[in-house]
């Protein structure tokens, strides 16, 4: 099964229902993305979304230019062999962002699972058939969009709700938390992610007070490389610091972040640790720690459905995110996500399970970057 095409999409849809709150540094008009088209010689494709930062087609060329080169001609099922050789390729000469090669190794695995007629959670060995699910906030306006969002969550059955508060201020961000605590009352799973907000003494003196008001876990409240206060903070407090999801190369950048427990959970997903290979690696080496891999959303749902796959296929996962509401991101697939109450069931066609929404990613494509 050699790869004889690979394309590259450059897409864009708008954010209409997202005000500039919503992205801390008030800049949200829309979702950039890529779509990732890998073709064989044995007649089957595979297809998946990719992050694209800024400019999907800033990132679609270079990546593209990139890419297929690298890939035309592999037997797709290597796909141990090419994650290594990207790896090596990417430090002589590409240094391309995190997100690069994810959707690539996606594509690989997808192949994999459609010829063997599997889903790919079984394909990769499953450990379950369903995840409970978590909502994950964008950034609200005000304290009181929290706790009635959380109550929302709680409301439709979901196993927990996290927040990314506003980062103003440490009496804001703790005024969210208070506001969502009050909301769901005292037992109900909430957890807090103020994405790099503090320093080491606004984090601890924050982490007290989640402790007090029963939060599940404390996550990346200082920047992922900040591993000497990150080890600090994870001793003095009883939360769970959780981190780790931006910091490129898993797994062998976050070997000494588990072993020397600079968090207590580490974070993979299929966009930013170098598609499922790389999320599998980096939770099999957790596991070994006893350390639970928590996978990040990876926004856009197709690429939750293969992150939905390898919840299936890891023991130490607790939860499976998906930003909330969830309505607001429901695009790219023919279908909603498979969820019913508080847990996501792994859809059981073979590959990915459920069909991309074509006609919606003609209709956001600015560009396409391809080559036989």
């Amino acid at each position: 099964m050699r790869i004889t095409s690979v394309e590259v999409r450059a897409c864009r849809r708008g954010a209409e229902r997202f005000g500039a709150s919503a992205h801390r540094t008030g800049d949200f008009q829309g979702f950039e993305f890529l779509v990732v088209t890998v073709g064989t010689d044995a007649g089957l494709s595979a297809s998946m979304f990719g992050f694209a930062g800024r400019s999907a087609q800033g990132a679609g060329r270079l990546i593209a230019d990139s890419m297929r080169p690298f890939l035309l001609g592999r037997d797709a099922r290597d796909r141990e062999k090419a994650w290594h050789d990207f790896r090596v390729a990417d430090r002589w000469w590409g240094h391309l962002p995190i997100y690069a090669y994810g959707p690539f190794d996606v594509c690989l695995w997808l192949l994999g699972a459609q010829q063997a007629g599997q889903p790919l959670a079984k394909y990769i060995g499953a450990y379950r058939d369903e995840v409970p699910i978590y909502a994950s906030s964008m950034v609200l306006g005000s304290a009181e969009a929290y706790g009635e969002q959380a109550a929302a969550a709680q409301r439709q059955g979901l196993a927990g709700y996290k927040l990314h508060p506003p980062g103003r201020s440490w009496a804001e961000d703790l005024a969210a938390h208070e506001a969502a605590r009050a909301a769901v009352g005292p037992d109900y799973c909430l957890m807090s992610d103020p994405v790099a907000s503090f320093n080491l003494e606004q984090a601890i003196r924050f982490g007290r007070e989640l402790e007090r008001m029963n939060y599940h876990w404390l996550e990346e409240p200082l920047f992922d490389e900040d591993v000497h206060a990150l080890r600090e903070l994870t001793r003095v407090l009883d939360i769970p610091v959780v981190g780790t999801e931006v910091i490129a190369k898993h797994p062998y950048s976050v070997a000494e972040c588990i072993s020397t427990r600079v968090v207590d959970r580490v974070r993979a997903d299929v966009s930013w640790t170098g598609g499922i290979t790389g999320v599998l690696k980096t939770a099999r080496l957790a596991e070994a720690f006893g350390v639970n891999c928590e996978v990040h959303t990876s926004i856009f749902h197709p690429l939750e459905v293969v992150n939905l796959h390898c919840c299936a296929a890891i023991r130490n996962c607790e939860f499976f995110e998906v930003l909330y509401p969830i309505e607001d991101f429901a695009f790219g697939l023919a279908g909603e996500l498979p969820i019913e109450g508080g847990v996501a069931r792994v859809p059981t066609g073979a590959g990915l399970g459920m069909e991309l929404d074509w006609d919606e990613i003609d209709r956001c494509t600015v560009a396409v970057f391809k080559g036989d």
